[in-house]
């Protein structure tokens, strides 16, 4: 809720729903995940997140606001996962399900220590981003990461260390990278809305393609 470009976004409406229950609607569509969760702050200002997202029947930790990468270990130690955990950011109403899947699959299929759409060059449209982790690996890096950029950001302290790690990549044959589907500023905001009205109405499940179809992608490509 503290976002500085955009504040409280995560709980501006989309379509009379605030922004994150549309993207956990979407999250529980992903076949390969077993359960959510959300790791939010605790700071007072978070206050009706945590509320919120407790009426959606999910599970809530709340630890460091600065510490994103303990906080993540934390609870990760409250419930833990046996195989793997998926870090998707809640600023990204459009996640796509089925891609969240196929990351998870290349994760298990490689016995990656590490495994995202971001590695390398960007080939997705931002907002589409996953990670998938094994629960060790990122118990290792709360231990070990110094740096305060590694302590927000959760993952660079894994995939800055190709040597340590096992790292492995999923990306598009023909690249998206040109297209921001993430929620920073306003008019994320109002580009996020847009894909909704034309969109959900006509198939809630409606998929990326659909969304890249759509004129409005032109008007949220970045420089």
């Amino acid at each position: 809720m503290s976002s500085s470009r955009l504040p409280g976004k995560v709980m501006e409406l989309v379509l009379g729903e605030p922004m994150i229950g549309r993207q956990v609607e979407r999250l529980r569509r992903a076949r390969r995940i077993d359960r959510l969760m959300v790791a939010t702050s605790t700071d007072p200002s978070d206050d009706p997140l945590a509320a919120y997202c407790e009426g959606l029947g999910l599970p809530v930790f709340r630890g460091s606001l600065d510490d994103v990468l303990d906080r993540y270990r934390a609870a990760l130690a409250k419930q833990p996962a046996v195989e793997a955990v998926v870090r998707l950011t809640a600023d990204c109403p459009l996640a796509d399900p089925a891609l969240i899947d196929r990351v998870i699959e290349h994760h298990h299929a490689t016995g990656a220590d590490y495994t995202s759409n971001t590695l390398g060059a960007r080939t997705y449209p931002q907002g589409l981003d996953a990670e998938v982790i094994k629960p060790k690996v990122l118990a290792e890096a709360a231990e070990l990461a110094a740096e305060p950029y590694e302590r927000e950001h959760v993952t660079p302290y894994i995939y800055r260390r190709p040597d340590t790690y096992r790292l492995a990549g999923v990306a598009r044959h023909e690249s998206l990278a040109r297209l921001r589907w993430t929620v920073d500023v306003p008019e994320d905001l109002e580009f996020v809305r847009e894909v909704y009205a034309k969109l959900y109405y006509v198939d809630k499940t409606f998929d990326s393609d659909a969304i890249v179809a759509l004129d409005v992608n032109s008007a949220r490509a970045p420089a």
